[in-house]
């Protein structure tokens, strides 16, 4: 069940960076790597001589409809969402095909900011997507999500969220949680939990440098037809590590990750919301653990 639920959360586009309203275009490169780590045989846990590597390129882009300020100085935005993510595998020592050689997740949609009064605010998304192995594209490799989050912000450097996501990952419209929290020390010691992206915890020591220790849940969903049935087939990570950040200049962010994959599997579920609850007799496939590195790029235009 909680595989099912992982793939489910793996279908949404990255919201984390833009909890704050921007007044330009927003954008994050970011290629990530892991190289290649054995397969471990889910019957029997058993750690093969088979072995794959994931390469991931993401590029995500926020582009400001309207921008508002009310007579507080507060926001209210309306934005458009573009995201895709296209991961390549390298397969070793397999005798038979198991796992997609490529991956593609691209999807469009829009993002609205306002105020709720003097302490609380909403920020609520909606997106549409094609979730694919490349091997065929139609309809069914369409899903489409959303989401909608209230914060509450205790003073400036203390603010909690929570509320519902809507994504149709298992055919059926179904809801999920969506944690968001956010606390900082003037600007020195900050820490962050926006699930299901993961969570963070650094320290500023200049204006142009930080460190942080990362924890990090990402993965990918692709739509496949197995013995005329519509399935989907999540791939997913949970990775920690330490990144440093630097501010090149006032647009322009460096973010360098390295660390550890702590899971990293695939799963396949029926496009039904039984099919989560349901109890598995056979663990998902998954790979030992190995290094992770990523290198992102991060710019904000006025």
């Amino acid at each position: 069940m909680k595989r099912s639920l992982l793939t489910a959360f793996c279908c949404l586009l990255p919201v984390g960076y833009w909890i704050s309203a921007q007044t330009g275009i927003s954008a994050e490169l970011k290629t990530e790597y892991i190289p290649f780590s054995s397969y471990i045989r889910p019957e029997d846990s058993v750690k093969t001589n088979s072995k794959s590597d994931f390469k991931r390129v993401d590029l995500n882009l926020s582009i400001p409809l309207s921008v508002k300020k009310d007579t507080n100085g507060k926001i209210r935005a309306w934005s458009m969402l573009l995201g895709g993510s296209y991961a390549k595998m390298s397969h070793k020592n397999y005798e038979n095909q198991l796992f997609p050689a490529q991956m593609l997740n691209a999807q469009v949609g829009i993002q609205h900011i306002r105020p709720l009064g003097k302490k609380w605010s909403m920020m609520m998304t909606a997106t549409v997507g094609v979730y694919t192995d490349l091997e065929k594209i139609d309809f069914n490799d369409v899903l489409g999500q959303g989401g909608i989050l209230f914060i509450r912000h205790f003073n400036p450097n203390l603010a909690l969220g929570g509320g519902p996501v809507l994504t149709t990952a298992f055919g059926a419209p179904m809801v999920l949680p969506w944690i968001y929290f956010d606390w900082k020390t003037n600007g020195k010691i900050k820490f962050n939990i926006n699930f299901p992206e993961g969570m963070e915890a650094g320290y500023q020591f200049t204006d142009k440098f930080a460190l942080k220790a990362v924890v990090n849940l990402s993965g990918m969903s692709v739509e496949r037809n197995k013995d005329g049935k519509s399935t989907l087939l999540g791939y997913q990570q949970i990775t920690a590590g330490l990144r440093p950040e630097i501010q090149l200049n006032d647009k322009l962010a460096l973010r360098l990750t390295g660390g550890t994959t702590l899971i990293r599997s695939f799963s396949e579920s029926d496009r039904k919301i039984s099919s989560i609850f349901k109890d598995k007799k056979v663990a998902d496939p998954r790979f030992a653990s190995t290094f992770y590195v990523a290198v992102a790029l991060r710019w904000n235009l006025p």
